[in-house]
């Protein structure tokens, strides 16, 4: 439930509290307007040529053209990363662009305010929390999504001069565990390999990784780089689309990727398939690591019979791995996600290690991160255990030299040790140990496993700041202050993708309303804090400057060293092109791949090999629980629909949140296909659409993490996660959670279609909206019967002017319009395979008045010059299940024929497997 408040209960400064921003700490800065500096003022300037920026969505980093206004955005042909590929929500982009729903203005306790207002608000907030409570009173939760120098910032206003470690970022929930193994094997968090590993590798592992889904254009890649010989294995308990690659499926009991990997370690050994003078020379630990692997997985039997697969395709991964030089072992959320996150990073390590298959072409372990710059965060210390630049609170030397470098007088000034990690962070919010919650950028009440504590403590913390492009989400629900950023084709600055790619992020769009950037939001507060001189940023540049000189420090040290870019001019730094850290004297043009030939920054020079034990997924089933439930990502949106959720054909492949299980599981709860049905664990539910998944692994359901209160009633994925984490990261186990499943009893099923922000006062126990191009639709169901005709103008917004009622067959339907505009239309069912496509419908809402014919066909719901295209399988060129058949028919009897039918996956290609499968079944009988 949002906050409701008042300036006298939450103790917010400003002229109605009579408190000053600098009540608690002394503050130079003095008051003055607040213009839109013209640095960054954004917008084409009158340019013809396309801008040169970067996708905002996953950890590929892909090059973008942007040609200016709501046009069309390319792929950059020249960008490293994608060389011109786009994937359907990247090619998408300029659909999000508009202003609909934005945060356009500061406001505190729902009223709009000037900017000078809201910062002193801000600042007052954190000085009166930190001379009551201290400074660990207040805490930062910051966003992947932010740019880097939006990042640096915020760190180094947190950490070095407010004086609080508990900075943490959502990134904590998708590749912390990752970062805690490079560290724990390579004494640094470094990504040793490059995209193009995967294209070179004859042998290609990808683990824990959707990559046909989750990062589209790498599969993209990966399937234009086939060649006679190469092999794929894909490791994942589900069959997913990246399952379409595969030469080898291992769908391995969740939680067993430990012994599949020791297993290997021991077959290598046993096998003399290692590299005993690689090992010799620039390893460590690796025969207590070998012994310890044999204290769990010393037989490809043991191994089989833990991880539930044949022997013989256990023996079959282990052979094609070790008659392999050049594998690449690929890894993201389905590793990451775990109590033993770390572990299972640690274990592939191990392999390549023990056998020099690093820092070669086409051998590597690569970490895929999953948002854009998610690694940006980790250069300049966007994690709570973390200090800056690669740095930690026990490196030697470190806080004296950061504090130096920044120009406080002494290190008593810096947080003293780690802070707390996202999970145990908002269990301090919850508990009252912080006072003042800054989160900028990220949606953490839809995210963060245990959802319903989550809101809870947002709800009573003091004060809830937020930052964001969006004005409503689930999380600015909770704020007390809300400070508007800017948004993607607004902004300015750098990402660094998952190949340690630095890329510049380029405004063309102007800036709306009284948005900023976040670091010069931040700035802004560290000045009314009293650090104007360490705070008195002008431009991004500046700060982009300043992050690449503190990298100094790390010279001769450690790895990330990016001084080769710290005297960039400002036209330089506006010209930067994509470029691999490290950047230095020693090379100047950047790096692609590390340790080669060693030299990993220990103590010793020597990579670790680390022993790693098995320990099982911390939430078991059980007889109150019995399904083991799994959450991850589908093909067109992106986290929790902050930006995708305003572009309607993101919804076309997915409209719904849904429940995906084997159909034996189904049949013994008496399930079927559309039939929704409640997931119930510990934590909370789930309300979802039954999806049959044959490929399903039995006892076994997926849900997707997008849907949040915005767009569904009962749909958020995190609801049914615990907060259990790995002691290592402290990230979330969101890949293995226990439920048991339950049919929702709906006695009656609708869709409804509104203007887009109707007023809403109707109730129904199940909804799901789904944006349309000119209106909003909604999935509809009730278990409890209604009096439609008495209760029809809550649901249409007035009285309606057209119905058709049949009681006997539980179908009603009521249409309104308004000055001949179709306003609202409702359709009912008894069974949701009755009710009608809306597509047709929906079109309408964009007709000024509808004809004569239009009328009478409203309540049919179909025009019959509109064709039915079903389902639709590709988002870019919208081709349905229907017209896909119609080709087959007609003899299209290959992905390739379709696309030169209808041309279906010829764009970015991450319908293909999906085409694959309809072909496969659609022929099949034949």
């Amino acid at each position: 439930m949002a906050k409701q408040r008042n300036i006298s209960r939450t103790g917010l400064t400003g002229p109605e509290s009579g408190v000053s921003a600098s009540a608690a700490i002394p503050a130079t800065a003095v008051h003055s307007p607040f213009p839109v500096p013209s640095v960054f003022r954004g917008g084409s300037g009158g340019r013809v040529e396309p801008v040169q920026t970067t996708c905002p969505y996953c950890g590929v980093g892909c090059g973008v053209l942007a040609h200016g206004g709501e046009q069309a955005v390319t792929g950059d042909p020249k960008h490293p990363a994608n060389g011109g590929r786009l994937c359907v929500k990247g090619a998408s982009l300029q659909e999000t662009t508009g202003l609909r729903g934005r945060l356009l203005h500061p406001m505190v306790l729902g009223r709009r305010v000037r900017w000078e207002r809201a910062i002193d608000e801000v600042a007052g907030a954190i000085g009166n929390a930190v001379a009551k409570y201290g400074a660990e009173s207040v805490a930062f939760y910051l966003s992947g999504q932010l740019l880097t120098e939006d990042y640096y910032v915020a760190n180094k206003l947190a950490k070095g001069f407010i004086g609080t470690p508990h900075v943490d970022t959502n990134s904590r929930l998708c590749m912390s565990s990752a970062v805690a193994a490079h560290k724990r094997a390579f004494g640094e968090d470094l990504v040793p390999g490059c995209y193009e590993d995967l294209e070179l590798a004859d042998l290609l592992v990808l683990t824990g990784s959707n990559t046909a889904w989750n990062h589209p254009v790498l599969y993209q890649r990966i399937k234009a780089a086939a060649r006679a010989g190469r092999r794929v294995v894909v490791i994942d308990p589900r069959k997913t689309a990246t399952s379409e690659l595969a030469d080898l499926h291992l769908a391995l009991r969740p939680g067993t990727d430990t012994v599949l990997f020791n297993g290997l370690l021991v077959w290598l050994a046993d096998t003399g398939q290692l590299d005993p003078a690689y090992i010799s020379q620039h390893c460590e630990g690796f025969a207590e690591t070998l012994a310890s692997a044999r204290e769990v997985a010393f037989a490809p039997q043991k191994v089989a019979d833990i991880c539930d697969l044949p022997e013989a395709d256990v023996v079959e991964f282990y052979r094609w791995f070790a008659d392999t030089s050049r594998t690449v072992t690929a890894f993201s959320q389905g590793v990451n996600q775990s109590l033993a996150g770390t572990d299972k990073c640690n274990a592939i390590i191990n392999c390549h290690l023990a056998t020099g298959r690093i820092g070669r072409p086409g051998a590597c372990p690569l970490s895929l991160t999953g948002q854009p710059n998610a690694m940006g965060g980790r250069e300049v210390g966007g994690l709570a255990n973390t200090l800056a630049a690669h740095m930690d609170y026990d490196t030697p030397d470190a806080t004296e030299q950061i504090a130096g470098f920044w120009g406080r007088p002494s290190a008593t000034f810096l947080a003293k040790g780690p802070g707390l990690k996202a999970v145990d962070l908002f269990e301090a919010v919850g508990d009252g140990r912080i006072r003042v919650l800054w989160i900028i950028g990220t949606n953490p009440a839809v995210s963060l496993p245990d959802s319903s504590a989550v809101r809870e403590a947002l709800a009573h913390c003091p004060v809830v700041i937020v930052s964001d492009c969006v004005a409503n989400t689930d999380t600015t629900a909770y704020a007390d202050i809300l400070l508007p950023a800017l948004a993607w084709g607004e902004k300015d600055g750098t990402v660094t993708n998952s190949e340690r790619c630095i890329s510049r992020q380029r405004n063309f769009l102007p800036v709306p309303g009284g948005a900023r950037p976040d670091w010069w939001i931040l700035s802004q507060v560290g000045k009314q804090l009293g650090y104007g001189e360490a705070f008195g940023y002008e431009t991004a540049a500046e700060v982009f400057r300043e992050h690449a000189s503190l990298s100094a420090l790390n010279t001769g040290k450690r790895l990330f060293d990016i001084t080769g870019l710290s005297g960039l001019t400002d036209q330089a730094y506006d010209q930067l092109q994509p470029i691999q850290w490290p950047v230095n004297s020693q090379c100047p043009g950047g790096t692609a791949r590390l340790f080669g030939n060693g030299g990993y920054p220990t103590p010793g020079g020597r990579a670790r090999l680390v022993p790693i034990p098995w320990r099982p997924p911390g939430q078991q089933p059980d007889c109150d629980w019995p399904l083991v439930v799994n959450s991850g990502r589908v093909r067109d949106q992106w986290h929790t629909m902050t930006r995708t959720g305003s572009t309607p054909r993101l919804f076309q492949h997915r409209q719904e949140p849904f429940i995906e299980a084997h159909p034996q599981d189904l049949a013994e709860h008496d399930l079927a296909e559309g039939d929704l049905a409640w997931l119930s664990g510990p934590q909370g539910r789930y309300l979802g659409r039954i999806r049959p998944a044959p490929e399903q692994r039995r006892g076994e359901v997926f849900v997707p993490i997008h849907w949040n209160r915005q767009f569904s009633g009962e749909g958020l994925a995190s609801s049914l996660m615990a907060p259990v984490t790995d002691p290592l990261s402290g990230q979330p186990e969101s890949k293995h959670g226990c439920v048991r499943i339950e049919p929702f009893p709906a006695l009656w099923h609708a869709r409804l279609l509104r203007p887009a922000n109707a007023d809403r006062h109707w109730q129904a126990d199940y909804w799901s909206r789904v944006p349309m191009a000119d209106c909003d639709s909604w999935w509809l169901a009730g278990a409890v019967a209604v009096d439609w005709p008495r209760e029809i103008v809550d649901w249409l917004g007035g009285a309606p002017d057209l119905v058709m009622s049949d009681p006997a067959a539980g179908r009603y339907r009521a249409a309104r319009l308004v000055a001949g505009r179709l306003d609202a239309i409702l359709l009912v069912e008894r069974s949701v395979q009755a009710l009608p496509d809306v597509s047709w419908l929906a079109s309408l809402f964009g007709h000024a008045e509808l004809n004569g014919a239009q009328r009478r066909a409203l309540l049919s719901a179909k025009d019959v010059n509109v064709e039915d295209i079903g389902a639709v399988i590709c988002s870019c060129y919208q081709v349905g299940e229907l017209q896909v058949a119609a080709a087959i028919e007609g003899g299209a009897t290959s992905v390739e024929a379709l696309g030169a039918s209808l041309q279906c996956g010829t764009n970015c290609g991450s319908c293909l497997p999906e085409l694959k499968a309809f072909l496969e079944r659609t022929l099949a009988p034949a």
